[in-house]
């Protein structure tokens, strides 16, 4: 229940991230955008979600992930809603919007490093693929709706509604989440004996909440987290596209109607939640037959390069049907690896999984600020298959770089650095 509770929470989150790429012509037509000013303002949520990575990680670790997902919920709500407060005829139009979406960035930094640091509390290792798979198959879901729901609003009622709609969905969902959630199972009424005893066998490195937390230093000097890092930065510059240009590249490039596109739109963000859970769930079972090298690393790298594969080949096709169909399924390919960043991530970091989820997600973030901005000069130089090519390429490199981490390292508490012990797969 509360895994599927993570779920809805990330579902949320993207669709109060995801709407201003549905509204963003509406809004570049209203404010007399450029292209390049409304670049600027979808990078400014990735600029402000990306530097507070950190700091989100930090505080769920302080707070708990229950508390600070609620508080994280009603702060992205409020922004999402001003994000519709300003009149068209405002000075400096770019920089208010811009400031406001940031401040979302801001609040919706802690969505991540959060849910994985309740993974850490609650989730036994071996299961921590298909946990991550489905909590991430939100990002899918939240984005697959999010095409219809906001043209439906913005025909019927403008795109200033479809804000306003969003911060509610964001303000009930947090509530929901802080009555719903613990910090730990072991102050959860409806759990039972059986149930804890499960979880604590299937975390055999010992309790997080119980944890020592991690020294920066400790979590900085090793290689595996900064290659895991750079793999996610380069995992984090293909869904971008999806997320801000790519309902802009139909509409206005293939010449397809509002309608249209906003299906069309569906399609990339269907399959990237069908990818995430079924991804979690091969990981979890390659994991426990061959090895964690291959169920996390194997799986991540295969899914990324596959999807370069796609994304490279997409670029090239003349038809709109066929290139939306293969351009979708390179993202679903791509979030194949998804839950085996967070799912590595929580191995490492244990008492510290929020913090160094946090600076991973930096990473992915850091990633898709620069996709915002360059994709549309991309394509505005050299053309479209030129942006999408770009894409495929950080596609493969990210595979590449997960063949280069030891899934089994493990971070001493005392900050000595990483020692050679092994994880075992995780099976109670």
């Amino acid at each position: 229940m509360l895994v599927g509770w993570v779920f809805v929470m990330g579902a949320v989150s993207f669709i109060d991230r995801v709407n201003i790429s549905i509204a963003g012509p509406s809004i570049a037509q209203d404010f007399h955008f450029t292209d390049a000013q409304l670049g600027r303002v979808f990078s400014s949520f990735f600029i402000g979600y990306g530097l507070f990575q950190i700091a989100g990680g930090w505080t769920v670790d302080r707070l708990g992930p229950r508390l600070t997902l609620a508080l994280g919920a009603t702060w992205w709500a409020v922004f999402t809603a001003l994000t519709a407060s300003f009149s068209a005829g405002i000075a400096s139009a770019v920089l208010a919007i811009w400031s406001v979406r940031f401040l979302l960035g801001v609040g919706e930094s802690v969505m991540y490093p959060g849910s994985n640091r309740w993974v850490a509390n609650w989730i036994p290792i071996g299961e921590r693929g298909l946990a991550n798979g489905l909590i991430f198959a939100g990002v899918g879901a939240g984005s697959t709706f999010t095409p219809p729901i906001i043209r439906y609003v913005i025909v019927h009622l403008g795109w200033r509604a479809s804000f306003w709609v969003c911060g509610g969905l964001g303000i009930a969902a947090g509530a929901a989440w802080y009555g719903l959630a613990r910090d730990h199972p072991d102050q959860h009424k409806w759990m039972n004996d059986a149930e804890r005893k499960w979880i604590h066998q299937g975390i055999p490195q010992g309790d997080p909440l119980r944890a020592p937390r991690l020294a920066w230093r400790t979590m900085l000097s090793s290689k595996d987290v900064w290659i895991l890092t750079l793999s996610y930065f380069c995992y984090g510059y293909t869904p971008a596209i999806f997320f801000t240009w790519f309902f802009t590249y139909l509409t206005r490039i293939r010449g397809l109607d509002l309608k249209t596109a906003s299906y069309y739109t569906m399609l990339p963000f269907l399959l990237m939640s069908l990818g995430s859970a079924v991804g979690g769930w091969i990981a979890d079972r390659v994991c426990r037959r061959f090895g964690r090298k291959w169920g996390r690393c194997g799986v991540a790298a295969i899914g990324m390069i596959v999807s370069g594969i796609f994304i490279a080949a997409g670029s090239h096709l003349a038809s709109v049907v066929a290139t939306s169909v293969v351009l979708a399924l390179g993202a679903g390919s791509l979030y194949l690896a998804q839950s085996s960043y967070f799912a590595l991530s929580a191995d490492f970091g244990k008492g510290s999984s929020g913090s160094l989820s946090g600076f991973m997600n930096m990473g992915a973030q850091a990633g898709s600020a620069v996709t915002a901005i360059t994709t549309q000069a991309l394509a505005a130089y050299f053309g479209w298959s030129t942006a999408y090519l770009t894409a495929a390429a950080f596609c493969v490199a990210g595979g590449v770089l997960w063949l280069l981490i030891n899934p089994d390292c493990v971070l001493e508490a005392h900050g000595e650095g990483v020692s050679g012990s092994a994880i075992e797969d995780g099976r109670p």
